[in-house]
């Protein structure tokens, strides 16, 4: 059972009115109150990356039942799933804590959340670019290679600095 301790803590330190479910804190966890297992489960978002967003502060602290036991509603759910779907497009810890307040403000302008993502396009356009040009020097390794029983590798080589591929 919640006890009104953490239910209060929660109230102040929970979503903001401007949060994208606007029913009261109390009302939300007599709807349905769940176990950080099934939160787990139910959002795709590990028990131990829940308490570390937790310890992080990119979540807020889940109030804990008299046993002490962590207790999550459905925003907390709708918030891990958020994160999630965020962490699968390849966003930093950073810009997904950028992208929560922007989520969670009502009043935000669409250009800042536009801003954010052309500036992850650019950090993986970056990194496609460095991952193309490893597949090319490792399939020029690979193509000077024999293959054979031969104790000379080139690509042995190339990874202990002793011979550049043309």
């Amino acid at each position: 059972m919640l006890s009104c301790r953490h239910a209060t803590a929660r109230a102040r330190s929970g979503p903001s009115a401007d949060s994208p479910l606007d029913i009261p804190i109390m009302s939300r966890l007599m709807l349905r109150a769940v176990n950080i297992g099934q939160a787990a489960q139910e959002s795709g978002v590990s028990a131990k990356m829940i308490r570390h967003y937790e310890a992080i502060g990119l979540v807020t602290t889940a109030p804990r039942t008299d046993g002490g036991y962590r207790i999550y509603d459905a925003n907390d759910i709708h918030t891990l799933r958020f994160i999630r779907r965020s962490r699968d497009l390849g966003f930093s810890m950073k810009h997904i804590e950028q992208l929560l307040g922007l989520w969670r403000n009502r009043r935000r302008a669409i250009a800042d959340v536009r801003r954010v993502a052309e500036h992850h396009i650019s950090e993986l356009d970056q990194k496609i670019g460095e991952l193309q040009a490893m597949r090319r020097t490792l399939h020029q390794l690979v193509q000077h290679c024999h293959g054979d029983r031969r104790p000379d590798c080139p690509i042995l080589d190339d990874l202990a600095g002793d011979h550049q591929c043309p």
